[in-house]
């Protein structure tokens, strides 16, 4: 079994429920062909480096997987059969780019975690100020 990682790129017309709808095609294609999925990164809606079908901007997806070299040819030929798909690139991992790979998560996993121990900090030391409105009975009277 080789590690492979593929980027691909989808329209930008698609909704949130469409664009993950497509990649979990996408992991399907990999994991009914034996694959085992090792990571998946949704890097959001993203500005191309260049117009790609008239298009300046798309959805990017990384998904990391381990699997038999035969699943390269059929989750390209996925790719290029989904119209959604703008552009595709799967490469395979030596040892020292798994390696980086491996580092990488760890760095983001250890980048959100402190974000999130980060926002409840903020939250749990940040004061609730609630101030009531002055009644009308309270108003101070207007003098002559």
């Amino acid at each position: 079994m080789n590690k492979y990682e593929t980027v691909f790129i989808l329209t930008p017309v698609l909704s949130d429920d469409q664009m993950k709808e497509t990649v979990e095609k996408f992991k399907s294609v990999l994991t009914d062909n034996g694959c085992t999925i090792e990571n998946e990164e949704n890097w959001g809606l993203r500005k191309l480096a260049y117009p790609i079908e008239n298009k300046n901007t798309g959805f990017y997806t990384l998904i990391e997987f381990e699997g038999e070299p035969t699943i390269v040819n059929k989750l390209e030929t996925a790719y290029r059969r989904d119209e959604k798909v703008i552009r595709f690139l799967t490469f395979h991992l030596d040892k020292y780019a798994a390696e980086y790979a491996v580092k990488r998560r760890a760095v983001r996993k250890a980048k959100q975690e402190a974000a999130a121990q980060e926002a409840a900090a903020q939250q749990e030391a940040a004061p609730v100020v609630v101030e009531e409105a002055p009644k009308a009975e309270e108003a101070p009277a207007a003098e002559a």
